[in-house]
């Protein structure tokens, strides 16, 4: 399947994907305590809004296979102004959709977005008639290596929430959390 040539489904197809996982560990694990929304217009940088444990975090989903040569991603300032912003930029097998790994960039639940200051101005990606590509003061150019690595939606799910989901989900009733 060419990748490019059907981009727009793949991206709806990879967030779906990554919803269903999430969904997922919560039913199994959380008791069903997760919820998801979209917004209906896309001008503030952010594609899901996911809650649990208390958390709201606005998340800018971003994709790529396995084995790509992108070493950045394109963010919208005003992701920082939401309660808990974050990126995941999820890596997916071309073949199977199969997903991960999974990069993060964000603070911990209930913290605001790392500052995007000192960042690059990405740039449009088409020229106007002269060729010059103007600048875009609201969507700064985060570079690969100010993401966090994680090989499992586990551990997507505790960046996102925290660990308090796991020993609250894991204790039984009348017992305290550890």
């Amino acid at each position: 399947m060419n990748h490019s040539e059907h981009s727009s489904f793949r991206e709806k197809l990879v967030e779906h994907l990554f919803i269903g996982e999430l969904l997922k560990l919560s039913w199994k694990e959380f008791g069903c305590t997760l919820e998801v929304a979209s917004p209906e217009v896309d001008n503030a940088g952010y594609d899901l809004i996911a809650e649990d444990n208390g958390v709201v975090r606005h998340i800018q989903l971003k994709a790529s296979y396995v084995g790509g040569k992108t070493a950045s991603q394109k963010v919208h300032t005003r992701l920082s102004e939401k309660p808990s912003g974050c990126v995941i930029w999820i890596y997916f097998n071309e073949d199977t959709l199969e997903l991960g790994p999974f990069l993060f960039f964000g603070s911990l639940p209930g913290e605001k977005l790392p500052s995007l200051d000192g960042l690059k101005f990405a740039k449009h990606t088409k020229g106007d008639q002269g060729g010059f590509k103007a600048e875009r003061p609201n969507i700064r150019v985060l570079p690969k290596g100010w993401f966090k690595n994680f090989s499992s939606i586990d551990e997507v799910y505790e960046a996102l929430f925290g660990a308090t989901c796991y020993k609250a989900a894991t204790t039984k009733p009348g017992e305290k959390a550890q």
